[in-house]
């Protein structure tokens, strides 16, 4: 069943991580393919492994099988754009402006994550150095980013992600110092779930300013298996009219990804079959918006 088989306005999309750890040449293909069987708009591939990939033959594909594609990344603790060392910022940005080539190489329109950060739980609090340093760097990638035709996402994560973006509102406080119209925000919520009162304010204020949204279970399983109140989320974005990209993210330890499964710290196998988690997962999410969406 397809997206357009709903009545939404959102294109529906799924991480590359439901299906492969990699993007091996053969990887992307099996995630690109699985994608269009399950119904999805749009392929989330995140950059962890992005010298592998085959930039030219992965646009090609996707554009054979009718799908568009987001990024996401984070950064690592000698390249972290939030750091005082300038050398340390210097490598972040660097590898920020490699990973703005490479979604617009595969034809992607959208770059996000904690694009602000090293991923993991920070050793201190961040510092007024380190966000001026985010902000400079940002505002010059957003200037690269904007002929290119991408938009930059701060996706709002957890304390123990991040020591810089944690909620909706510090989210804005960032975009509004960045003060780049290609800059929009990333709600997620599993992380939602840890920093936010509920999953309805923080749509609400960020309004028009959401651009990106991340569904995922509170323990990242099987839509529907754990304790989060979808409905009312679903409900918060029918009420602002959200018309973006709304993206299934799930991770289990049946797919590893160097590195990247142990900075996210995927421990337990939460599902096996990623096609009976990637196809429930779009129905579930079609379906809650559809409602959502009823007089």
């Amino acid at each position: 069943m397809n997206t357009s088989d709903f009545d939404i306005p959102n294109p529906l999309g799924i991480h590359a991580l439901v299906w492969i750890g990699d993007t091996s040449a053969a990887s992307v293909e099996t995630a690109i393919t699985q994608t269009a069987a399950a119904g999805y708009d749009i392929l989330e591939f995140s950059l962890h492994d992005s010298v592998n990939l085959d930039i030219a033959g992965t646009k090609a594909l996707l554009r054979e099988h009718g799908l568009a594609t987001a990024c996401s990344r984070g950064l690592a603790r000698d390249a972290d754009v939030s750091s005082e060392d300038p050398a340390v910022v210097a490598r972040g940005q660097q590898l920020l402006q490699e990973s703005l080539r490479v979604t617009a190489g595969i034809g992607g329109t959208v770059l996000t994550g904690a694009l602000y950060s090293a991923f993991g739980k920070a050793p201190g609090p961040l510092t007024k150095t380190g966000r001026d340093n985010v902000i400079g760097v940002l505002r010059e990638l957003a200037t690269e980013a904007h002929p290119l035709g991408v938009t930059l996402g701060l996706e709002v994560c957890n304390r123990y992600e991040t020591n810089v973006v944690n909620t909706a509102r510090d989210a804005l406080a960032l975009a509004d110092d960045i003060g780049a119209d290609n800059v929009m925000i990333h709600v997620d919520t599993y992380h939602m779930n840890i920093e936010e009162a509920d999953l309805v304010s923080p749509v609400l204020e960020l309004g028009d300013r959401l651009g990106y949204v991340h569904i995922g279970e509170n323990h990242r399983g099987y839509l529907g298996s754990g304790h989060l109140d979808f409905p009312a989320f679903f409900d918060a974005l029918a009420r602002i009219d959200y018309r973006g990209p709304v993206t299934f993210e799930s991770f289990s330890s049946a797919v590893l990804a160097p590195g990247l499964s142990n900075d996210l710290a995927i421990w337990r196998n939460l599902w096996s079959d990623g096609s009976d988690l990637a196809t429930k997962a779009h129905q579930f999410i079609a379906q809650g918006l559809t409602a959502a969406r009823q007089p």
